[in-house]
């Protein structure tokens, strides 16, 4: 009874400091659009809709197991479905978000078809074929893409009764969608689903012969991932205003990739920080050196894999664990010192009893009234 009560205690105890820690995350989210410049809150939309697709692209890649380059080009489906819906038919921006998933989720399903047959480097080759050639048939599709113009669609515009800016209003929309998709990915981990998905990437014989049907879970890694990755391009075009074939080449593809494996795979807060790694880091790559940004963003990702394997999410981890090995280590050579060797309580030690050359007493008893060597036995009588 004490040990159900006990556990009890811990449970209620874990979920009050999981509400704290919502609720001071949700305070401190609430304030900076208020505290800093509009170009800063724009650069802190961008970090929670990019948070959005690492969500996706880490139930495929950090749960699922699979690997894939072409996100960029789901990305770049989902954000010219809400362009063209707003250029074309004049829809509302909130009626193209449900569609953009939708139609992203459709082409994730249909897409993951290739995943049943194919891994690793196969695997990932085509889906790079396909972040590859979307750009160029956007370009041709002009009279609904614009083709290399682009399309150009207003804004989500601030409600006269909220009061904000352009540049806050947007970035509540975005924070409330980006809340939204990160509890949905949560959930899902936790749900049948998720724990199908876990298995297959562990042990794919074994989740079989559990019964897990693994066409059936790899494919809807794929659709899943799409999803979320075309949520967050319908963000990306709230929040522009405009596309271009150019803005998703596969490079977009391979910077989210790189982006979710410096933030941390298999991990729920290695999305945001692997956005944020996404959005600041080339642009301070920029201000180092104007001439080859690339060169530099490339020894960053380089030196956050070498102090980081695991990436940032489990950077504080992997420092708690390397204390927690020295603190005996530590602890043990201060017992050692002269000081701890000079106390009143220490015993005093010989010469011989001391450094490297230590007599030690044997381990088995000494022998009583021994007989020297080389004497003659001795008899019953004596």
């Amino acid at each position: 009874m004490n040990t159900i009560t006990a556990a009890l205690g811990t449970d209620r105890v874990r979920r009050l400091r999981a509400a704290l820690t919502v609720l001071l995350a949700a305070a401190v989210a609430g304030y900076l659009p208020f505290y800093f410049a509009p170009f800063q809150v724009f650069q802190l939309t961008m970090v929670l809709l990019y948070a959005v697709a690492l969500a996706g692209l880490n139930l495929l890649v950090g749960f699922g197991g699979q690997i894939s380059l072409g996100h960029g080009a789901f990305f770049a489906a989902g954000a010219y479905t809400t362009a063209v819906m707003l250029d074309r038919y004049d829809t509302g921006h909130l009626a193209t978000l449900p569609v953009a998933a939708a139609g992203c989720f459709l082409l994730g399903l249909g897409f993951g078809v290739p995943a049943l047959r194919l891994r690793g480097l196969y695997l990932a080759l085509v889906t790079l074929s396909f972040a590859v050639f979307l750009p160029p048939l956007l370009k041709r599709l002009e009279p609904v893409t614009g083709g290399s113009m682009g399309l150009t669609v207003d804004k989500l515009q601030p409600p006269m009764w909220s009061g904000l800016a352009e540049d806050q209003w947007m970035y509540f929309v975005v924070l409330a969608v980006s809340a939204v998709a990160l509890l949905l990915a949560r959930n899902l981990l936790r749900s049948r689903v998720g724990r199908a998905m876990l298995a297959v990437r562990d042990n794919e014989s074994a989740a079989e012969v559990m019964g897990v049907r693994l066409s059936l879970h790899k494919t809807l890694a794929f659709a899943w991932s799409a999803m979320f990755a075309g949520v967050a391009g319908c963000l990306y075009t709230w929040v522009i205003g405009f596309v271009s074939p150019d803005s998703f080449s596969f490079v977009l593809s391979i910077t989210l990739l790189a982006g979710l494996v410096v933030g941390g795979l298999a991990s729920l807060y290695g999305p945001l920080l692997g956005a944020a790694f996404v959005m600041y880091v080339p642009s301070v790559s920029q201000d180092v050196s104007e001439a080859a940004p690339g060169l530099v963003f490339g020894l960053l990702i380089i030196t956050v894999m070498f102090v980081a394997p695991t990436g940032l999410a489990g950077l504080p981890g992997r420092v708690l664990g390397a204390v927690a090995r020295r603190l005996p280590r530590a602890t043990a050579a201060l017992d050692r010192t002269p000081q701890a060797e000079s106390a009143p309580d220490a015993e005093p030690k010989s010469r011989a009893e001391s450094g490297p050359f230590a007599t030690r007493t044997p381990a088995y008893p000494a022998v009583v009234d021994a007989e020297p060597v080389g004497a003659p036995p001795r008899t019953e009588k004596e």
